[in-house]
Protein backbone atom coordinates (compact mmCIF):
# COMPACT_ATOMS: atom_id res chain seq x y z
CA UNK A 1 0.00 0.00 0.00
CA UNK A 2 2.87 2.37 0.79
CA UNK A 3 4.36 1.69 -2.64
CA UNK A 4 0.99 2.35 -4.30
CA UNK A 5 0.60 5.64 -2.39
CA UNK A 6 4.10 6.71 -3.39
CA UNK A 7 3.32 5.91 -7.02
CA UNK A 8 0.09 7.91 -6.87
CA UNK A 9 1.90 10.82 -5.21
CA UNK A 10 4.67 10.64 -7.79
CA UNK A 11 2.15 10.66 -10.64
CA UNK A 12 0.34 13.63 -9.11
CA UNK A 13 3.61 15.54 -8.72
CA UNK A 14 4.56 14.69 -12.31
CA UNK A 15 1.24 15.90 -13.68
CA UNK A 16 1.54 19.02 -11.56
CA UNK A 17 5.04 19.76 -12.83
CA UNK A 18 4.00 19.17 -16.42
CA UNK A 19 1.04 21.52 -16.03
CA UNK A 20 3.15 24.17 -14.35
CA UNK A 21 5.94 23.89 -16.91
CA UNK A 22 3.97 26.02 -19.35
CA UNK A 23 3.44 29.29 -17.49
CA UNK A 24 1.08 31.53 -19.44
CA UNK A 25 2.61 34.92 -20.29
CA UNK A 26 0.62 37.99 -19.33
CA UNK A 27 -1.96 38.99 -21.89
CA UNK A 28 -2.13 35.59 -23.62
CA UNK A 29 -5.36 33.56 -23.90
CA UNK A 30 -4.62 30.08 -22.51
CA UNK A 31 -5.71 26.99 -24.47
CA UNK A 32 -5.51 23.84 -22.38
CA UNK A 33 -4.72 20.70 -24.41
CA UNK A 34 -4.71 17.21 -22.92
CA UNK A 35 -2.63 14.56 -24.66
CA UNK A 36 -1.17 11.08 -24.25
CA UNK A 37 2.14 10.79 -26.10
CA UNK A 38 5.30 9.66 -24.32
CA UNK A 39 9.04 9.61 -24.92
CA UNK A 40 10.20 11.11 -28.21
CA UNK A 41 6.57 11.65 -29.24
CA UNK A 42 5.90 13.65 -26.07
CA UNK A 43 8.85 15.87 -26.90
CA UNK A 44 7.64 16.32 -30.50
CA UNK A 45 4.15 17.33 -29.32
CA UNK A 46 5.52 19.87 -26.86
CA UNK A 47 7.95 21.24 -29.43
CA UNK A 48 5.17 21.81 -31.95
CA UNK A 49 3.03 23.54 -29.33
CA UNK A 50 6.00 25.75 -28.46
CA UNK A 51 6.44 26.71 -32.11
CA UNK A 52 2.79 27.75 -32.26
CA UNK A 53 3.23 29.82 -29.10
CA UNK A 54 6.24 31.55 -30.63
CA UNK A 55 4.48 32.15 -33.97
CA UNK A 56 2.02 34.69 -32.54
CA UNK A 57 1.42 36.73 -29.38
CA UNK A 58 -2.28 36.28 -28.60
CA UNK A 59 -2.71 32.63 -27.59
CA UNK A 60 -0.79 30.15 -25.48
CA UNK A 61 -1.19 26.39 -25.84
CA UNK A 62 -0.64 24.66 -22.51
CA UNK A 63 -0.07 21.02 -23.48
CA UNK A 64 -0.60 18.73 -20.48
CA UNK A 65 0.17 15.02 -20.46
CA UNK A 66 -2.71 13.12 -18.86
CA UNK A 67 -1.79 9.44 -19.16
CA UNK A 68 -2.38 6.68 -21.68
CA UNK A 69 -4.93 6.87 -24.48
CA UNK A 70 -7.66 5.03 -22.51
CA UNK A 71 -6.88 7.08 -19.39
CA UNK A 72 -7.18 10.39 -21.23
CA UNK A 73 -10.55 9.37 -22.67
CA UNK A 74 -11.83 8.36 -19.21
CA UNK A 75 -10.49 11.53 -17.57
CA UNK A 76 -12.06 13.67 -20.29
CA UNK A 77 -15.47 12.05 -19.86
CA UNK A 78 -15.24 12.67 -16.11
CA UNK A 79 -14.19 16.29 -16.71
CA UNK A 80 -17.09 16.85 -19.09
CA UNK A 81 -19.53 15.55 -16.50
CA UNK A 82 -17.93 17.80 -13.89
CA UNK A 83 -18.19 20.81 -16.18
CA UNK A 84 -14.46 21.52 -16.52
CA UNK A 85 -13.11 19.85 -19.68
CA UNK A 86 -10.05 21.17 -21.54
CA UNK A 87 -10.34 23.20 -24.71
CA UNK A 88 -8.79 20.45 -26.83
CA UNK A 89 -8.26 16.75 -26.15
CA UNK A 90 -6.34 14.05 -27.97
CA UNK A 91 -8.50 10.93 -28.40
CA UNK A 92 -7.21 7.70 -29.92
CA UNK A 93 -8.94 6.35 -32.98
CA UNK A 94 -11.08 3.71 -31.26
CA UNK A 95 -12.49 6.37 -28.95
CA UNK A 96 -13.97 8.19 -31.95
CA UNK A 97 -17.50 6.88 -31.57
CA UNK A 98 -17.46 7.65 -27.85
CA UNK A 99 -16.29 11.25 -28.18
CA UNK A 100 -18.43 11.87 -31.26
CA UNK A 101 -21.54 10.87 -29.30
CA UNK A 102 -20.98 13.79 -26.89
CA UNK A 103 -22.64 16.24 -29.25
CA UNK A 104 -23.41 18.84 -26.58
CA UNK A 105 -19.76 19.46 -25.74
CA UNK A 106 -17.84 18.52 -28.91
CA UNK A 107 -17.24 21.38 -31.36
CA UNK A 108 -16.76 19.73 -34.80
CA UNK A 109 -13.67 21.11 -36.51
CA UNK A 110 -15.59 21.98 -39.67
CA UNK A 111 -18.03 24.08 -37.61
CA UNK A 112 -15.30 25.69 -35.51
CA UNK A 113 -13.31 26.80 -38.53
CA UNK A 114 -16.38 28.08 -40.36
CA UNK A 115 -17.71 29.94 -37.32
CA UNK A 116 -14.38 31.69 -36.72
CA UNK A 117 -13.84 32.45 -40.40
CA UNK A 118 -10.45 30.72 -40.58
CA UNK A 119 -9.76 28.92 -43.90
CA UNK A 120 -9.77 25.12 -43.70
CA UNK A 121 -9.84 22.56 -46.50
CA UNK A 122 -11.22 19.29 -45.20
CA UNK A 123 -11.24 17.79 -48.70
CA UNK A 124 -7.42 17.55 -48.87
CA UNK A 125 -7.14 14.74 -46.32
CA UNK A 126 -6.07 11.30 -47.53
CA UNK A 127 -9.14 9.04 -47.96
CA UNK A 128 -8.34 6.63 -45.13
CA UNK A 129 -7.78 9.61 -42.84
CA UNK A 130 -10.79 11.73 -43.74
CA UNK A 131 -13.33 8.96 -43.32
CA UNK A 132 -12.20 7.89 -39.88
CA UNK A 133 -12.97 11.18 -38.16
CA UNK A 134 -15.81 12.33 -40.42
CA UNK A 135 -19.26 13.30 -39.24
CA UNK A 136 -22.24 11.43 -40.75
CA UNK A 137 -22.54 14.17 -43.39
CA UNK A 138 -18.87 13.77 -44.37
CA UNK A 139 -17.54 16.96 -42.79
CA UNK A 140 -14.48 16.90 -40.51
CA UNK A 141 -15.34 16.17 -36.88
CA UNK A 142 -11.93 15.62 -35.29
CA UNK A 143 -8.58 16.89 -36.56
CA UNK A 144 -6.38 13.97 -37.64
CA UNK A 145 -3.10 14.69 -35.87
CA UNK A 146 -0.77 11.85 -34.97
CA UNK A 147 -2.17 9.46 -37.54
CA UNK A 148 -0.44 6.15 -38.13
CA UNK A 149 -1.06 2.75 -39.57
CA UNK A 150 0.39 -0.63 -38.65
CA UNK A 151 3.50 -1.96 -40.35
CA UNK A 152 5.90 -4.82 -39.79
CA UNK A 153 9.25 -3.77 -38.39
CA UNK A 154 12.00 -6.32 -38.97
CA UNK A 155 15.59 -6.79 -37.81
CA UNK A 156 17.82 -7.13 -40.88
CA UNK A 157 20.75 -8.35 -38.77
CA UNK A 158 18.61 -11.15 -37.33
CA UNK A 159 17.47 -12.05 -40.84
CA UNK A 160 21.09 -12.32 -41.98
CA UNK A 161 22.03 -14.43 -38.95
CA UNK A 162 19.16 -16.82 -39.73
CA UNK A 163 20.09 -17.11 -43.41
CA UNK A 164 17.18 -14.99 -44.63
CA UNK A 165 17.38 -12.25 -47.24
CA UNK A 166 17.24 -8.91 -45.35
CA UNK A 167 16.05 -7.11 -48.48
CA UNK A 168 13.12 -9.48 -49.08
CA UNK A 169 10.87 -9.39 -46.02
CA UNK A 170 8.02 -11.92 -45.92
CA UNK A 171 4.70 -10.77 -47.32
CA UNK A 172 2.14 -13.46 -46.46
CA UNK A 173 1.31 -14.96 -43.08
CA UNK A 174 2.70 -18.31 -44.24
CA UNK A 175 6.00 -16.62 -45.12
CA UNK A 176 6.09 -14.69 -41.85
CA UNK A 177 5.48 -17.88 -39.88
CA UNK A 178 8.26 -19.72 -41.70
CA UNK A 179 10.71 -16.82 -41.24
CA UNK A 180 9.87 -16.43 -37.55
CA UNK A 181 10.47 -20.14 -36.90
CA UNK A 182 13.75 -20.09 -38.83
CA UNK A 183 14.95 -17.10 -36.80
CA UNK A 184 14.12 -18.72 -33.46
CA UNK A 185 15.54 -22.12 -34.47
CA UNK A 186 18.78 -20.43 -35.58
CA UNK A 187 19.04 -18.47 -32.33
CA UNK A 188 19.13 -15.21 -34.28
CA UNK A 189 16.65 -13.59 -31.86
CA UNK A 190 14.72 -14.75 -28.77
CA UNK A 191 11.39 -13.91 -30.42
CA UNK A 192 10.49 -14.46 -34.06
CA UNK A 193 7.30 -12.38 -34.15
CA UNK A 194 5.29 -10.34 -31.68
CA UNK A 195 2.64 -7.63 -31.91
CA UNK A 196 2.02 -4.34 -30.15
CA UNK A 197 -1.56 -3.09 -29.83
CA UNK A 198 -2.50 -6.69 -30.72
CA UNK A 199 -6.23 -6.20 -31.19
CA UNK A 200 -5.40 -3.43 -33.68
CA UNK A 201 -2.56 -5.14 -35.53
CA UNK A 202 -3.82 -8.73 -35.43
CA UNK A 203 -7.57 -8.18 -35.78
CA UNK A 204 -8.72 -4.70 -36.76
CA UNK A 205 -6.06 -4.37 -39.46
CA UNK A 206 -6.71 -7.90 -40.68
CA UNK A 207 -10.38 -7.02 -41.06
CA UNK A 208 -9.38 -4.23 -43.44
CA UNK A 209 -6.69 -6.11 -45.36
CA UNK A 210 -9.05 -9.01 -46.12
CA UNK A 211 -12.34 -7.04 -46.25
CA UNK A 212 -13.68 -9.32 -43.52
CA UNK A 213 -16.16 -7.98 -40.95
CA UNK A 214 -14.96 -7.57 -37.39
CA UNK A 215 -18.51 -6.41 -36.67
CA UNK A 216 -21.75 -6.07 -38.56
CA UNK A 217 -23.10 -2.80 -39.96
CA UNK A 218 -19.88 -2.10 -41.87
CA UNK A 219 -17.74 -2.47 -38.74
CA UNK A 220 -20.07 -0.04 -37.01
CA UNK A 221 -19.94 2.79 -39.54
CA UNK A 222 -23.55 2.18 -40.57
CA UNK A 223 -25.21 2.20 -37.17
CA UNK A 224 -24.91 1.78 -33.41
CA UNK A 225 -26.65 -1.60 -33.46
CA UNK A 226 -23.53 -3.41 -34.70
CA UNK A 227 -22.58 -6.84 -33.34
CA UNK A 228 -19.14 -8.41 -33.16
CA UNK A 229 -18.56 -11.23 -35.66
CA UNK A 230 -15.42 -12.83 -34.22
CA UNK A 231 -16.90 -16.32 -34.51
CA UNK A 232 -16.69 -16.41 -38.31
CA UNK A 233 -14.59 -19.00 -40.14
CA UNK A 234 -12.01 -16.36 -41.05
CA UNK A 235 -11.34 -15.34 -37.46
CA UNK A 236 -11.35 -18.91 -36.15
CA UNK A 237 -8.73 -19.90 -38.73
CA UNK A 238 -6.66 -16.77 -38.08
CA UNK A 239 -6.61 -17.28 -34.32
CA UNK A 240 -5.87 -20.99 -34.74
CA UNK A 241 -2.78 -20.07 -36.77
CA UNK A 242 -1.61 -17.67 -34.05
CA UNK A 243 -2.11 -20.33 -31.38
CA UNK A 244 -0.10 -22.84 -33.41
CA UNK A 245 2.68 -20.27 -33.90
CA UNK A 246 2.67 -19.59 -30.16
CA UNK A 247 2.91 -23.31 -29.44
CA UNK A 248 5.81 -23.81 -31.85
CA UNK A 249 7.61 -20.75 -30.47
CA UNK A 250 7.49 -18.57 -33.59
CA UNK A 251 5.02 -16.05 -32.06
CA UNK A 252 5.15 -14.56 -28.56
CA UNK A 253 2.32 -12.63 -26.92
CA UNK A 254 3.92 -9.32 -25.94
CA UNK A 255 1.16 -7.89 -23.76
CA UNK A 256 -1.68 -5.43 -24.07
CA UNK A 257 -1.73 -2.06 -25.83
CA UNK A 258 1.81 -0.73 -26.35
CA UNK A 259 3.52 -3.15 -23.95
CA UNK A 260 5.32 -4.94 -26.80
CA UNK A 261 6.67 -1.75 -28.40
CA UNK A 262 10.04 -2.10 -26.66
CA UNK A 263 10.64 -5.68 -27.82
CA UNK A 264 11.82 -4.59 -31.26
CA UNK A 265 14.24 -1.72 -30.51
CA UNK A 266 15.71 -3.86 -27.71
CA UNK A 267 16.52 -6.59 -30.25
CA UNK A 268 14.34 -9.21 -28.58
CA UNK A 269 11.75 -9.56 -31.36
CA UNK A 270 13.06 -9.97 -34.90
CA UNK A 271 9.67 -8.92 -36.31
CA UNK A 272 7.05 -6.74 -34.68
CA UNK A 273 3.64 -5.69 -35.94
CA UNK A 274 3.27 -2.17 -34.56
CA UNK A 275 2.50 1.44 -35.32
CA UNK A 276 4.39 3.36 -37.98
CA UNK A 277 4.67 5.99 -35.25
CA UNK A 278 7.15 3.74 -33.43
CA UNK A 279 9.89 4.93 -35.79
CA UNK A 280 11.04 7.80 -33.55
CA UNK A 281 11.74 5.36 -30.71
CA UNK A 282 13.39 2.80 -32.99
CA UNK A 283 15.71 5.43 -34.45
CA UNK A 284 16.67 6.48 -30.94
CA UNK A 285 17.11 3.05 -29.32
CA UNK A 286 17.86 0.33 -31.89
CA UNK A 287 21.55 -0.49 -32.44
CA UNK A 288 21.01 -2.83 -35.40
CA UNK A 289 20.07 -2.63 -39.06
CA UNK A 290 16.28 -2.56 -39.39
CA UNK A 291 13.63 -2.31 -42.07
CA UNK A 292 9.92 -1.68 -42.60
CA UNK A 293 7.56 -4.02 -44.44
CA UNK A 294 3.88 -4.21 -45.26
CA UNK A 295 1.53 -6.07 -42.93
CA UNK A 296 1.22 -9.78 -43.78
CA UNK A 297 -1.95 -11.18 -45.32
CA UNK A 298 -3.54 -14.57 -45.93
CA UNK A 299 -3.04 -15.29 -49.62
CA UNK A 300 -5.59 -18.10 -49.45
CA UNK A 301 -8.26 -15.50 -48.54
CA UNK A 302 -7.40 -12.64 -50.91
CA UNK A 303 -5.17 -12.56 -53.96
CA UNK A 304 -3.88 -9.14 -52.91
CA UNK A 305 -4.64 -7.20 -49.71
CA UNK A 306 -6.83 -4.13 -49.37
CA UNK A 307 -5.74 -0.90 -47.69
CA UNK A 308 -4.74 -0.84 -44.06
CA UNK A 309 -6.62 1.40 -41.62
CA UNK A 310 -5.78 4.37 -39.49
CA UNK A 311 -4.42 4.41 -35.98
CA UNK A 312 -3.06 7.08 -33.71
CA UNK A 313 -5.31 9.88 -32.54
CA UNK A 314 -7.18 13.04 -33.42
CA UNK A 315 -7.50 16.36 -31.67
CA UNK A 316 -11.09 17.22 -30.72
CA UNK A 317 -12.29 20.71 -29.94
CA UNK A 318 -14.56 20.94 -26.90
CA UNK A 319 -16.88 23.63 -25.53
CA UNK A 320 -15.86 24.25 -21.91
CA UNK A 321 -18.51 26.29 -20.04
CA UNK A 322 -15.92 28.97 -19.29
CA UNK A 323 -14.70 29.29 -22.91
CA UNK A 324 -15.12 32.60 -24.70
CA UNK A 325 -15.23 33.49 -28.38
CA UNK A 326 -11.55 34.38 -28.08
CA UNK A 327 -10.79 30.84 -26.86
CA UNK A 328 -12.58 29.38 -29.87
CA UNK A 329 -10.71 31.73 -32.19
CA UNK A 330 -7.43 30.61 -30.64
CA UNK A 331 -8.36 26.94 -31.01
CA UNK A 332 -9.09 27.51 -34.69
CA UNK A 333 -5.76 29.33 -35.15
CA UNK A 334 -3.95 26.40 -33.51
CA UNK A 335 -5.68 23.89 -35.78
CA UNK A 336 -4.81 26.00 -38.83
CA UNK A 337 -1.17 26.00 -37.72
CA UNK A 338 -1.16 22.22 -37.24
CA UNK A 339 -2.59 21.61 -40.72
CA UNK A 340 0.00 23.70 -42.57
CA UNK A 341 1.75 21.33 -44.99
CA UNK A 342 5.22 22.27 -43.71
CA UNK A 343 4.25 21.40 -40.13
CA UNK A 344 2.64 18.11 -41.13
CA UNK A 345 5.78 17.12 -43.07
CA UNK A 346 8.00 18.03 -40.13
CA UNK A 347 5.81 15.91 -37.84
CA UNK A 348 5.97 13.06 -40.38
CA UNK A 349 9.77 13.19 -40.58
CA UNK A 350 10.36 13.56 -36.85
CA UNK A 351 7.97 10.87 -35.65
CA UNK A 352 6.96 8.45 -38.40
CA UNK A 353 3.33 9.56 -38.27
CA UNK A 354 1.45 9.96 -41.54
CA UNK A 355 1.45 13.01 -43.82
CA UNK A 356 -2.32 13.25 -43.47
CA UNK A 357 -3.05 15.55 -46.43
CA UNK A 358 -2.25 15.29 -50.12
CA UNK A 359 -0.50 18.64 -49.95
CA UNK A 360 1.83 17.40 -47.21
CA UNK A 361 2.45 14.06 -48.94
CA UNK A 362 3.27 15.83 -52.20
CA UNK A 363 5.55 18.26 -50.37
CA UNK A 364 7.47 15.43 -48.71
CA UNK A 365 7.80 13.76 -52.11
CA UNK A 366 8.96 16.98 -53.78
CA UNK A 367 11.55 17.51 -51.06
CA UNK A 368 13.03 14.11 -51.90
CA UNK A 369 12.33 12.65 -48.47
CA UNK A 370 11.17 9.28 -49.80
CA UNK A 371 14.16 9.06 -52.14
CA UNK A 372 16.35 9.44 -49.09
CA UNK A 373 14.23 7.28 -46.74
CA UNK A 374 12.11 4.90 -48.89
CA UNK A 375 10.85 3.00 -45.84
CA UNK A 376 9.05 6.12 -44.62
CA UNK A 377 6.66 5.93 -47.58
CA UNK A 378 5.57 2.34 -46.97
CA UNK A 379 2.87 3.23 -44.38
CA UNK A 380 1.43 5.82 -46.77
CA UNK A 381 1.45 3.46 -49.75
CA UNK A 382 -0.17 0.74 -47.65
CA UNK A 383 -2.92 3.09 -46.48
CA UNK A 384 -3.54 4.21 -50.08
CA UNK A 385 -3.11 0.76 -51.65
CA UNK A 386 -6.77 0.44 -52.64
CA UNK A 387 -9.95 2.43 -52.49
CA UNK A 388 -11.67 1.83 -49.18
CA UNK A 389 -14.37 -0.84 -49.23
CA UNK A 390 -17.01 -1.87 -46.71
CA UNK A 391 -14.66 -3.29 -44.08
CA UNK A 392 -11.50 -1.31 -44.83
CA UNK A 393 -12.85 2.08 -43.71
CA UNK A 394 -11.94 1.42 -40.11
CA UNK A 395 -13.73 0.45 -36.91
CA UNK A 396 -16.36 2.67 -35.30
CA UNK A 397 -17.87 0.84 -32.35
CA UNK A 398 -19.13 2.40 -29.15
CA UNK A 399 -17.13 1.37 -26.07
CA UNK A 400 -14.34 0.07 -28.31
CA UNK A 401 -11.72 0.45 -25.54
CA UNK A 402 -13.81 -1.91 -23.37
CA UNK A 403 -14.21 -4.31 -26.30
CA UNK A 404 -10.43 -4.39 -26.66
CA UNK A 405 -10.06 -5.30 -22.99
CA UNK A 406 -12.48 -8.22 -23.39
CA UNK A 407 -10.53 -9.40 -26.44
CA UNK A 408 -7.28 -9.14 -24.49
CA UNK A 409 -8.70 -11.29 -21.71
CA UNK A 410 -9.84 -14.01 -24.11
CA UNK A 411 -6.58 -13.94 -26.09
CA UNK A 412 -4.52 -14.25 -22.92
CA UNK A 413 -6.59 -17.26 -21.87
CA UNK A 414 -6.12 -18.84 -25.27
CA UNK A 415 -2.33 -18.33 -25.33
CA UNK A 416 -2.10 -19.65 -21.77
Amino acid sequence: MKRVMLCVLGAALLLGSLAAASEVPAGRVELEVWFSLRGALYEAFQEEAARFNESQDKYWVNAIWKGTYPEVLSITIAAIRAGNPPHIVQVFEVGTATIMAMEDVVYPIANLMADTGIPFDGSDYLPGVAGYYALPDGRVGGLAFNSSTSVMWYNKDAFRAAGLDPDQPPQTWAEVRAAAKQIVDAGAAPIGLSAAWPTWTLFEQMSALHNQPLASRGNGFEGLDAELMLGSDFWVAHLQMLLEMHQEGSFVWGGRDAEADGLFPAGEAAMLLASSGLRARIEREADFDWGVAYLPYHDDVVESPYNSILGGAALWALRPPQATEEHFRGMAEYFAFLTEAENIVLRHINTGYMPVTYEAYNLATAQGYYDEVPAAEIPVLQLLRTETVEHSRGIRLGNMPAIRVLMYEELERAFA
